[in-house]
């Protein structure tokens, strides 16, 4: 059956106001399969065409609407439908990248604070030639549900005698996030970030632009003197993997990292934790950070 062109638009623009609200796959092939219901002969291909759906999937539809008592609601896909993991496609390949980071990972095995200083497409290199064919962002994927978190250059090359507590101190402070952790108390990592001037200055990266059209910046990274600099301090909330950055203009003191975790707690840490009675702060010992700066 050929159908109008009034008949097809309606169609469109009810599918396009439908849309946001067709969440996964039943949804929306039901409702294609009720709109080719109500076609007749030849409603299907036009669903088909307006949706993208397959006639096979519209089809489904159809069965699911006739008999909806047949319907497991609580399912969306027949059991074991979906893509498989990538675990299933090449076996072994998580023990694979375990082995690969192990080498190149600070950090205790059991703490949280757990990193790897090798790049994506490094690892990706040595895994392909393991034999397994996956790519960056799946290692990044595979990487994270591991717990590891990719950093750049980290300083752990000692430029002097080392104090021979070192470690059992770095063991204590892992040893107290895991027991904060556990009893529901909040644990932030802080720090003072390279200040930055305020103004039209390059900054590394590019954006989408008109073609041609590229932002126009100060061809010198020459300090205005009356807007000057600010001080970005990053809050990290490293149970909830969340945070927040307070940029001021202040000098980076104590009074100034003492008011950017004021910030944090009432903005963000005391809906997360609303019966936390401790807080334990994890930060380097130096600028606003300093043990002996007064508030």
């Amino acid at each position: 059956m050929v159908f109008s062109d009034e008949v097809i638009s309606s169609i469109r623009k009810r599918y396009k106001s439908m849309q946001p609200f067709l969440t996964d796959e039943r949804l929306r092939r039901t409702w294609a399969a009720s709109e080719a219901k109500i076609l007749g002969h030849g409603g299907l291909k036009v669903l088909s065409d307006i949706t993208g759906l397959t006639d096979a999937t519209i089809t489904k539809g159809m069965k699911e609407i006739n008999a909806p008592e047949k319907i497991d609601i609580t399912r969306i896909r027949v059991p074991g439908g979906g893509r498989k993991t990538v675990e299933d496609v090449y076996p072994g390949v998580t023990e694979a990248l375990e082995e690969i980071l192990g080498d190149s990972t600070s950090g205790s095995p059991m703490s949280p604070l757990k990193w790897t200083t090798m790049g994506l497409k490094e690892i990706e290199e040595l895994l392909h030639r393991k034999g397994f064919p996956i790519s960056h962002v799946t290692v990044m994927k595979l990487a994270h549900e591991l717990e590891y978190s990719l950093q750049g250059n980290m300083k752990v090359i000692s430029s002097g005698a080392q104090n021979p507590d070192r470690n059992a101190q770095f063991e204590h402070i892992s040893a107290t996030v895991i027991e904060f952790q556990n009893s529901g108390q909040p644990v932030i990592s802080v720090d003072t970030k390279k200040k930055e001037n305020i103004g039209e200055y390059k900054n590394n990266g590019e954006e989408y632009r008109p073609k041609g059209n590229p932002r126009r910046v100060k061809d010198h990274d020459f300090i205005d003197k009356k807007l000057g600099k600010v001080a970005p301090y990053g809050v990290y909330d490293i149970t909830e993997n969340d945070g927040m950055v307070n940029v001021g203009t202040d000098s980076d003191t104590a009074v100034f990292a003492v008011e950017s975790i004021r910030r944090w707690w009432y903005s963000m840490g005391q809906l997360v934790y609303p019966n936390a009675t401790q807080l334990l702060i994890t930060c380097d010992g130096g600028g606003s950070n300093g043990s002996r700066n007064y508030t």
